[in-house]
């Protein structure tokens, strides 16, 4: 699973960038791509159970608290709101920038870390992904998070352009959304700095690793 995610997220980001470079226009790249992000980050509802279940050891909360704003986007902005503005923007581009290279991180370091436990050798971790996995979060984050408050913001006037009592109340709900994110972004980047301090704290205590 590991593996299978790392590769489609490797994809789906060289796919935006090689479509921005051909057609340039960002809502042609929009349209040619975001089913296959949408696919792929479907994908993730996976993590929510094998958390709930305990089959790895990622909190529960912080994984569906990542896994439904994502939804939020792909879902509730992208399939239902196509016009809205956001989505032909810069911030499609960067969302799939932070979403892309954290994921492939995260699912590489995941593999190896699985596969060498599996040889009993804990050191066969590339230190470059592995300080990449409790780092680079520190700009991805931001960058990730703005990139969606921003399409969710343009969707909210998408929303209340359409006719209906549906529309009207699904504007309301993703104005709901973007106040939400306010503490949920403190929550899950609190509990990457915790995973970033004790990634440290081990290293210090660790015997110098080779580095690549």
């Amino acid at each position: 699973y590991n593996l299978l995610s790392g590769c489609l997220w490797s994809f789906a980001l060289l796919n935006v960038v090689a479509t921005a470079g051909v057609f340039g226009d960002l809502r042609t790249v929009f349209k040619l791509t975001h089913v296959w992000t949408t696919a792929i980050q479907l994908l993730a509802v996976v993590e929510i159970y094998n958390s709930a279940t305990g089959l790895v050891r990622s909190p529960l909360f912080t994984t569906v608290m990542q896994v439904t704003s994502r939804l939020v986007v792909v879902l509730g902005v992208w399939t239902l709101l196509p016009e809205a503005a956001g989505n032909a923007s810069y911030a499609y581009l960067s969302v799939h920038v932070a979403w892309g290279l954290a994921e492939v991180v995260r699912y590489y370091y995941y593999a190896t870390n699985l596969m060498s436990q599996q040889q009993g050798n804990p050191t066969t971790v590339p230190p470059t992904l592995e300080w990449l996995r409790y780092n680079a979060f520190i700009v991805l984050y931001p960058l990730g998070i703005s990139s969606e408050c921003y399409m969710i913001y343009y969707a909210v006037a998408a929303a209340a352009a359409r006719d209906g009592v549906f529309f009207a109340a699904y504007a309301l709900f993703l104005c709901l959304t973007l106040v939400l994110y306010v503490p949920g972004t403190v929550v899950l980047f609190s509990h990457m700095l915790k995973q970033r301090a004790k990634f440290n704290a081990q290293r210090r205590q660790a015997p110098a690793k080779k580095t690549l």
